[in-house]
């Protein structure tokens, strides 16, 4: 009776994560705002119906009565986050908050399925990381001076990350870790975001030719430490998303396309310079040759998601525990053998939502800074997502890189939930504006059509 209930149970999943993830599309074609708030409430109830459903099934597999406390624990701070984000902020986006909070569901069924103690950790980071980044917003609506700040925010994120790199400690080959107190904290996560508004602070007021070459030798200095310190993943996010932004900035294609062929020279000398990078590669090349020693992540990873399937094998019935670093590089290959291929689809489906939504934001910001500063952070985040995803289904090397809200690791958290925070304090903004923008047009049609009725009354 059990298996049965955890067979069935795989497929209901699918069909709510799919209803999900089409309605992430469908609020896009609609303009009806009634219709949207009917579809992101369905959205929060489709969210709990999956929840409950995977938390009954890992106690169902465990009879740990832990994961029931931590199941109405998680379910509260759903409902609190909701609850404070609305009253706090009037027109925020309750699409963005919803996305976010189904990675992050997904995030805490896999991590339990994992390991209980490791999602517990995770928990607390998150509800935290909620509460700090509940200022985000208004410090974006209301600190109108964050864009003539741009040479603090380079000095400061390049010290940062010099910081780590004389006292950090070396994880997985790349000297990215520092240790304050007994707690592994990843400084590059912040710095990426010192690095956005950095970029896009100076880019947006650049006056001459020599004002370019200032900024992308201060931007190619963060990229070179990164490379110093091994962390290659983190140098190609920060080198594309440069890229990106000039090139909005710019709008010079020549700025765009010599950049990438002089990233590309620069992958190919570290192949032969890095010992680890040629590992990864290799193991990408021909990780079955391999698959004692450099390919027997990927292989495992690979065998996770043949195995899983479009259905998957159902929730606890897998072996993803077998994928070296599954919590955090590849926990989408935990979720494709578990919850199956169309579930991993939606998830991607989610992210690229996501992203969607961002550059509809960036696009719609008056000011040049915030424009910048929203395709920046949406740039950062949609690359990462495809070098995590496309290192776990062999598309690209393996970069070690996490997957935003979903893998493990507080400092990724932490970052990711500020970054979204941004992007809500910029649609908070951009609705203020309209509204005030709105409600001036409507005092000066008055005013007109006072005057126009002055003389018939005289």
């Amino acid at each position: 009776m059990e298996n049965i209930v955890f067979q069935l149970s795989k497929y209901i999943i699918i069909i709510f994560t799919t209803i999900y993830t089409l309605y992430c599309f469908t609020a896009f074609r609609s303009a009806n705002k009634v219709r949207q708030r009917n579809i992101f409430h369905k959205q929060s109830l489709l969210m709990y119906l999956v929840h409950f459903i995977c938390y009954g099934l890992l106690f169902l597999d465990s009879k740990n009565i832990k994961v029931v406390y931590l199941y109405f624990a998680q379910v509260a701070f759903f409902i609190l986050v909701k609850l404070v984000y609305k009253l706090v902020y009037k027109k925020l986006s309750a699409y963005i908050l919803n996305n976010m909070l189904f990675l992050i569901m997904i995030s805490f069924v896999i991590l339990t399925r994992l390991s209980f103690d490791m999602v517990i950790k995770q928990f607390m980071i998150v509800g935290a990381s909620f509460g700090i980044c509940l200022v985000v917003p208004v410090i974006i609506e209301k600190f109108k001076y964050l864009s003539k700040l741009g040479w603090i925010y380079g000095f400061v994120g390049l010290s940062l990350l010099l910081l780590v790199l004389v006292f950090g400690t070396t994880k997985y080959g790349a000297t990215n870790w520092i240790n304050v107190f007994g707690i592994l904290i990843q400084p590059s996560e912040f710095v990426k975001i010192i690095f956005v508004f950095f970029i896009a602070s100076l880019l947006s007021d650049y006056k001459e030719f020599k004002d370019l070459i200032k900024i992308t030798i201060l931007a190619a200095v963060y990229v070179l430490v990164f490379v110093v310190s091994r962390d290659l993943g983190s140098a190609l996010i920060f080198f594309v998303t440069f890229l990106i932004v000039l090139y909005a900035a710019t709008k010079k294609s020549l700025y765009l396309f010599s950049g990438f062929g002089l990233g590309s020279i620069a992958a190919y000398i570290a192949y032969f310079l890095f010992s680890h990078v040629k590992v990864r590669v290799t193991a990408w090349r021909d990780p079955w040759t391999y698959i004692d020693k450099e390919g027997y992540q990927v292989a495992q990873s690979l065998f996770a998601i043949g195995t899983g399937g479009w259905f998957g094998l159902g929730l606890a019935k897998g072996l993803p525990n077998s994928i070296p670093v599954v919590e955090s590089d590849f926990i989408f290959s935990a979720i494709s053998e578990e919850l199956g291929a169309i579930t991993a689809i939606c998830i991607i489906l989610i992210c690229l939502s996501c992203f969607v939504m961002f550059i509809n934001i960036a696009m719609k910001m008056k000011k040049e800074f915030y424009k910048l500063v929203a395709l920046g952070l949406s740039t950062m985040y949609i690359f990462q997502v495809f070098l995590t995803i496309g290192g776990a289904i062999k598309f690209i090397p393996s970069t070690g890189v996490t997957l935003p809200l979903v893998s493990y690791g507080g400092s990724s958290a932490l970052s990711t939930i500020i970054m979204f925070s941004i992007i809500q304090g910029m649609y908070v903004l951009n609705q203020n504006e309209v509204g005030n923008s709105e409600r001036r047009k409507t005092k000066k049609e008055k005013i007109q059509k006072a005057d126009e009725q002055e003389p018939e009354r005289e």
